[in-house]
């Protein structure tokens, strides 16, 4: 694996067939915010969509979230993430690195809902379908406390 730089940005991938999260983040603060969602069709995103993310937010490296079945096994989901990981690399040409995403949406979901039963009365009630960037920024998150969680896609 190449060395790496002092600092980093850094995106984020949640993949999903339908929808794909996305967050940013750096090594400077240690910190990752969801961005967005790019819409997808049986796992393929819209391209446009992702490159003028990549324009934008320059990353030096990306971060797929790699869906493990519970056993550690991978599934069928998984082998489209490390798929989705490749054309990734082989379009932008960055360094991408997958990341076990096990508990990351429920994690999110799960913290949501506390969020809105302790809001103290003023109960707001939010989509929980459309997460997928704060999963990406859960994974950001996870790989920026402890970057040994990336692997080669």
């Amino acid at each position: 694996m190449p060395e790496r730089a002092p600092y980093q940005t850094l995106l984020a991938f949640d993949f999903g067939l339908k929808q794909i999260g996305v967050a940013y983040g750096q090594t400077l603060t240690s910190s990752a915010r969801g961005l967005s969602i790019v819409k997808a069709s049986d796992g393929i995103p819209n391209w446009d969509n992702l490159k003028a993310l990549i324009d934008e937010w320059k990353p030096n490296l990306l971060l797929v979230g790699l869906p493990l079945n519970m056993d550690g096994s991978e599934s069928d989901l998984s082998h489209l993430a490390r798929k989705f990981a490749r054309r990734l690399h082989g379009r932008f040409t960055i360094e991408v690195l997958m990341v076990d995403e096990r508990l990351t949406s429920r994690d999110v979901k799960s913290s949501l809902i506390d969020e809105n039963i302790n809001a103290g009365g003023k109960r707001k009630t939010r989509d929980l379908s459309k997460i997928d960037h704060l999963a990406a920024a859960l994974i950001l998150q996870n790989w920026l406390d402890n970057p040994q969680l990336g692997q080669q896609a």
